[in-house]
């Protein structure tokens, strides 16, 4: 059955238990996968992968994987992600068992109005059905004011704007950047601050100036290029912070997009389903990319670009500049070696 989008936060916060499959789908895939994220936090579970793939060889896997007891005695969550029209046919096999223990999650991105998948959940009084659609500004505005509480932050609206719009309106990087905000002002719930402009422009996540290029020529192998480009950044590395952020928004682009390909969608089928959601001048690079990095290559990239960003941060900082360049030369060499 579908779920109203007023009352989606309700389904996930205080679910019911007769329920044993939700399929979050729609264009904004952070958004259903934080859906997914606050189910499992109010089952007080713990995350148990499936992996797509699998599914289309086994349909009675999901069954049997949702009807298994832990052997510890903990709560699970089944989770698929990417899920697509191959679960089509272990949704049938999961809705018909005769008993379940842990309800499942599937993450699919954009589904076509005739998707078996879509219509099966829809019609099911055992499913619940959420569409993420992108966010508007407003929209993105009342999200950032509702996460920043959550981190001990009060936020004014025009703060608030200002951070959506820096993020695109991308609620993993809005979480990410609430999260560094909350850390510099020293705020918590137990303890909370307010977040102004002068904190934006300390450490906020606003991007002026062509830092995506950069990022992409890391990721793309191109090190002549890329040593180029950073030769003409201005002395003093005020634009590492920037450059790696550009960087992070590439990897929080590409991760889902990679995850498709790895679940048996070719890049090329990856790229179609994207429709006109991405700028059709990026297009060739973004395929390029996700051709070249697996799952676990982008993981490393986005663990080493975050730690980068944390050391920046500290009094004891290295040079920005010298750190920046030293870090994306060899994100580019190990593009090289993937090719």
């Amino acid at each position: 059955m579908k779920a109203a989008r007023g009352s989606i936060g309700r389904s996930v916060d205080q679910p019911d238990r007769k329920i044993r499959f939700y399929l979050f789908h729609g264009p904004d895939e952070a958004q259903s996968s934080a859906l997914g994220d606050r189910l499992v936090c109010a089952l007080q579970a713990a995350r148990h992968p499936v992996a797509s793939g699998a599914l289309r060889g086994d349909p009675a896997l999901l069954a049997d994987e949702a009807g298994a007891i832990d052997m510890f005695g903990g709560a699970r969550v089944i989770w698929i992600q990417p899920a697509g029209e191959e679960i089509a046919a272990a949704l049938d096999a999961l809705l018909d068992a005769p008993a379940c223990e842990s309800p499942v999650v599937a993450i699919a991105g954009r589904l076509a109005k005739g998707s078996a998948l879509l219509k099966r959940a829809e019609s099911h009084p055992l499913a619940l059905v959420h569409v993420s659609y992108e966010l508007d500004a407003r929209d993105a505005e009342r999200l950032v004011i509702e996460l920043a509480r959550a981190e001990g932050l009060r936020v004014e609206p025009d703060v608030a704007a200002r951070l959506a719009e820096a993020c695109l309106n991308d609620r993993r990087m809005i979480v990410q950047e609430l999260a560094k905000l909350a850390l510099y002002l020293g705020a918590s719930p137990a303890r909370p601050g307010q977040l102004t402009h002068d904190a934006l422009d300390a450490v906020g996540a606003d991007m002026g100036g062509d830092f995506l290029s950069i990022a992409d020529l890391a990721l793309a192998g191109d090190v002549r290029t890329l040593g180029d480009e950073l030769a003409r950044l201005p002395p003093g590395g005020r634009e590492a912070i920037p450059v790696i952020r550009s960087l992070q928004r590439r990897l929080l682009m590409l991760a889902p997009m990679r995850a498709r390909v790895e679940s048996g969608g070719g890049p090329q089928t990856v790229m179609t389903s994207l429709g006109k959601s991405l700028f059709f001048k990026d297009k060739p690079l973004v395929e390029k990319l996700i051709g070249r990095w697996d799952s676990a290559g982008l993981a490393r990239v986005a663990e080493r670009a975050g730690a980068l960003e944390r050391r920046l941060m500290q009094p004891d900082s290295p040079p920005a500049g010298e750190a920046l360049g030293e870090e994306l030369i060899a994100i580019a060499r190990q593009a090289g070696r993937r090719r």
